[in-house]
C-alpha cells in the first residue's frame, strides 16, 4: 500500500459560504410561491429550474455559435447532435432555441409558450432529465397564477456558470436545497443523499488497498451505486481518485428509483463530463426484462464493476418487488442474484448487497471491492437457517467479508440509529485472507452546533484519518494480537468465529396417566372438544371428576378408559379420545421414559431446548447445502464435546437430534467490544441514599413549617 496521507474531498469555508448564499437566494423563490403552492410542493418548481439555469449558464458562452452552426446544418445533416456537441465541453448538452432565461423575460405575454419552446430546443439527453421533474405541468400552473415571469426573473439573476459554481459545489447546492424542502414537507432527506463526511470515509476505505488506480498513469476503473440518489457517492469517489491521480479515469454508473433524484444525478454527471447514459432510473432489485421496453428493473444486467458503494434505505419493505425477487430466487438460484437466500420482507438491505455482489468482477478478471452502509439488523437478525443467516454464511464462507466498521449514531439526516460499513471484496490481500476486521468507531464523532433533522454528530477530517489508519494498520494489529499495545478499537477474527451450530437438545418424555381435578379442567378448555355442545362437554367433565384418583399403568390403559367414558356418554370420534388421553397425562420426572417401537425414548416437546455451539476452527468453503459437513466427525465431535461439558452435568438424560442441527452466522460486533463496568461499591450507594433521604427530610420540613 502506498505511503500517503488521506485525502478528503470537500469545500473550503469560502466555497461553503458561497453555497449557502446561492441556496438562500434560490430559496427566496419559495416566498413567491407561498399561497399558490403548498410547502411540500416548492421543490417541484425550484429543483427543475435550478437544473435548467445550470444548463443555461453552461451553454451561454457558446450559445450564439451553436445557433449559427445549427442554421448551417439543419436540413442538410440528419443527425446534427454530434456537430453541436463539439461546441461545448459537455457531451449531450446543446440547445437550438433562440431563447435563454434572460431573453424569455423580454416577452412577458408569451413567456409560457416561449419557455416550452426553449425546453423543447434542448438535446434529447437534457430533455429527458427535465421531463423527469414533470415540469411541464408546473409551467402551466405558474402561468395561470401569474408567477412564471417573477420566478424566471429570480433565476435569471443568479450565475450558475462552472466558473462561479464548480461541479462539486453544485452537488452540495442541490443537496442543500433538497434538505430544506424535505424539512418543510416532513420528508426524509436522507433518502436522497448521504452526509458527505460519511461518503469520504467510505471512499477512503474502498480504495485503501488499491495503489494502481491512485498512482498509475492512465489507470482506468469503474464504480457503481445501485441506489445513487443525487449522486453524492459517485461524485466524491470520482473527485477522490482525480485528486490522487489526475491521469486516472473513474467511470461512474448508477441507478435511482426516485425520478427527481435521478434527474439531478444525471444532470450532475453530464456536466462533469461523465457519460450521463450510465445513470439509469428504476428499481435495482427488480429483475431486468429485455422484452419489456418500459422495464424499470436492473438497468445494468450484464455489467461488472471494479468498485461498488451504496447507502440503501434502512429497513424498507420490498413488497413491491417481491414477485420479481422471489421468481428470480426460485427459478435462477445462484445463476441469478438472490441464490443465497431472501431476507424477511420488511428489510431489503441484504437484497442490495446480493445485487452488488453479483456485479463484482470475477477474481480472475481482477475482482472488485464494495462498501455499503447498513443499520445493525444485517449483523445478527435471523436465526440459523434463515434467509439472513444463510446470506451471511454465503458471504463469510466465501471469504468476501473484509471488515465491519461501527459508526457513531445520529450521523444521518433521517435516522438517529447506529450504522455500520461493510467492506466486501473477492480479492482480499494475502494477510487478510480467512479473517474479518472489526473496528469500533462509535466514539469517533464531533457534536454539531446545530442539528440537521436527526443528524446531531459529524466525523471530522482528523477522525476520518484516524479510522482509516486503524483500518490500514492490519498487519500491525494482527501481530499485536489483542495484547497491551493493541488498539482496543480493533478486533481481528477468523471467518469461523462468526459461525455456530444451532443444536437441538432433547430430553425424554416421562408421563403417568391419572384422573385429577386438573384433568377435568383440561377437558373444559380443550379446543379439540369444540364440536361438543355445552351439555355434552359438561357431562364429560363431570364424568372425569367422578373418577378422580384413578391411575393407569400405560397410555394403552388410559386410551381404553377414554373409550369406556365415550361409550357411557354416547360419544365417538378420535379427537375426543385424544383429548381425554391428553387430559389424563401428566409429566413425572420419576417415571420411566416413554419409548417408541424400537425402544428409543420419545422426546418431550416441552423440555426441548436449543444451544449454540462454536464452529470447529477448521477453514471451510461455502456449499449451498451443508448437510454432508454437519455429518463429518469434526462437526459431530464438536457437538458431543459441548454436550458432555455443558449439558450432561445438568441433565444427564439429554441427547442431540442431529437431524435438526443448522449452521448459523452472525457478527455480534457490540458483544466483541463490550467492556465490563463494575458496579459502584455498596458503601458509596448507601451514602448517596442517606444523603438523598436527608435532602428529602429537609424539603418536607420546609413545607410543613
Amino acid at each position: 500500500m502506498l505511503e500517503r496521507s488521506c485525502h478528503y474531498v470537500g469545500v473550503s469555508n469560502t466555497s461553503s459560504e458561497s453555497i449557502k448564499n446561492h441556496a438562500s437566494f434560490i430559496w427566496s423563490v419559495a416566498d413567491l410561491l407561498r399561497g399558490d403552492y403548498k410547502q411540500s410542493e416548492y421543490g417541484k418548481v425550484v429543483l427543475p429550474l435550478t437544473v435548467l439555469r445550470r444548463f443555461d449558464c453552461v451553454l451561454a458562452p457558446v450559445k450564439q455559435d451553436m445557433l449559427d452552426t445549427y442554421d448551417k446544418v439543419k436540413g442538410r445533416v440528419e443527425n446534427y447532435g454530434p456537430v453541436l456537441d463539439a461546441l461545448t465541453s459537455v457531451d449531450g448538452l446543446w440547445n437550438t432555441s433562440r431563447f435563454d432565461l434572460p431573453k424569455l423575460l423580454d416577452d412577458p405575454d408569451n413567456i409560457a409558450d416561449n419557455l416550452r419552446a426553449y425546453i423543447h430546443g434542448f438535446s434529447p439527453e437534457a430533455q429527458e432529465i427535465l421531463d423527469r421533474f414533470e415540469f411541464a405541468g408546473q409551467i402551466t400552473r405558474l402561468h395561470k397564477a401569474g408567477l412564471l415571469y417573477l420566478v424566471l426573473g429570480k433565476f435569471a439573476e443568479i450565475d450558475l456558470h462552472p466558473d462561479q459554481v464548480s461541479n462539486l459545489e453544485m452537488g452540495y447546492l442541490y443537496e442543500e436545497l433538497i434538505r430544506r424542502f424535505s424539512e418543510l414537507s416532513n420528508e426524509t432527506a436522507g433518502e436522497h443523499f448521504t452526509p458527505r463526511e460519511v461518503i469520504r470515509l467510505m471512499v477512503n476505505l474502498l480504495f485503501i488497498e488499491d495503489d494502481d488506480i491512485l498512482s498509475k498513469p492512465g489507470a482506468k476503473a469503474t464504480l457503481y451505486d445501485p441506489a445513487c440518489g443525487t449522486g453524492g457517492m459517485l461524485s466524491v469517489a470520482e473527485d477522490f481518485v482525480r485528486s490522487h491521480n489526475p491521469q486516472a479515469t473513474l467511470a461512474v454508473y448508477g441507478q435511482e428509483l426516485n425520478s427527481e433524484s435521478y434527474a439531478i444525478c444525471r444532470s450532475d454527471m453530464m456536466l462533469k463530463g461523465q457519460s450521463a447514459s450510465n445513470i439509469k432510473v428504476g428499481n435495482s432489485l427488480k429483475s431486468y426484462d429485455a422484452e419489456d421496453p418500459g422495464d424499470q428493473g436492473d438497468q445494468h444486467p450484464n455489467e461488472r464493476f471494479d468498485y461498488l458503494l451504496a447507502n440503501p434505505p434502512f429497513g424498507v419493505e420490498w413488497k413491491k418487488v417481491a414477485d420479481s425477487v422471489k421468481h428470480e430466487h426460485e427459478s435462477k438460484g445462484f445463476a441469478g442474484r438472490y441464490g443465497a437466500g431472501l431476507p424477511r420482507i420488511n428489510d431489503g438491505s441484504f437484497l442490495f448487497l446480493q445485487h452488488m455482489i453479483s456485479k463484482m468482477r470475477p477474481p480472475e478478471q481482477g475482482g472488485s471491492r464494495l462498501a455499503i452502509v447498513f443499520n445493525g439488523s444485517p449483523l445478527f437478525t435471523g436465526a440459523a437457517g434463515s434467509g439472513e443467516s444463510e446470506i451471511r454464511r454465503w458471504i463469510i464462507e466465501n471469504d468476501w467479508l473484509e471488515a465491519v466498521v461501527a459508526l457513531p449514531d445520529q450521523l444521518f439526516y433521517n435516522t438517529g440509529i447506529s450504522t455500520y460499513f461493510w467492506i466486501v471484496t473477492n480479492r482480499k490481500s494475502s494477510q487478510r485472507k480467512g479473517k474479518v476486521q472489526l473496528i469500533d468507531a462509535r466514539k469517533s464523532f464531533t457534536k454539531m452546533r446545530k442539528s440537521l433533522g436527526e443528524k446531531r454528530k459529524e466525523v471530522s477530517a482528523d477522525q476520518i484519518a484516524d479510522i482509516v489508519r486503524l483500518y490500514g494498520n492490519f498487519d500491525q494489529q494482527l501481530s499485536e494480537d489483542g495484547g497491551e499495545r493493541a488498539d482496543q478499537r480493533v478486533k481481528i477474527f477468523t471467518n469461523e468465529t462468526f459461525g455456530f451450530l444451532r443444536i437441538t437438545v432433547e430430553r425424554p418424555l416421562r408421563l403417568k396417566w391419572e384422573v385429577t381435578d386438573a384433568s377435568a379442567d383440561a377437558l373444559l378448555a380443550d379446543k379439540k372438544l369444540a364440536k361438543l355442545d355445552e351439555q355434552q362437554r359438561q357431562a364429560l367433565v363431570e364424568h372425569a371428576r367422578g373418577r378422580v384418583g384413578t391411575t393407569f399403568d400405560s397410555e394403552a390403559a388410559a386410551r381404553k378408559e377414554a373409550k369406556r367414558w365415550m361409550a357411557d356418554l354416547g360419544l365417538d370420534g378420535k379427537p375426543i379420545e385424544n383429548a381425554i388421553v391428553d387430559a389424563l397425562a401428566a409429566r413425572d420426572p420419576d417415571v420411566d421414559p416413554i419409548t417408541d417401537k424400537h425402544g428409543h425414548p420419545e422426546p418431550d416437546p416441552d423440555l426441548r431446548d436449543n444451544e449454540n455451539v462454536s464452529l470447529p476452527p477448521d477453514p471451510v468453503r461455502y456449499e449451498p447445502d451443508p448437510t454432508d459437513r454437519l455429518a463429518t466427525d469434526t462437526y459431530r465431535k464438536a457437538v458431543e464435546q459441548y454436550v458432555e461439558q455443558e449439558v450432561h452435568p445438568y441433565v444427564p438424560d439429554a441427547w442431540i437430534d442431529h437431524t435438526k442441527t443448522k449452521i448459523g452466522y452472525e457478527v455480534p460486533l457490540t458483544r466483541h467490544f463490550y467492556v465490563y463496568t463494575p458496579p459502584r461499591p455498596l458503601e458509596q450507594i448507601d451514602a448517596e441514599i442517606k444523603q438523598l433521604e436527608q435532602e428529602i427530610q429537609e424539603l418536607l420540613r420546609e413545607v410543613t413549617e
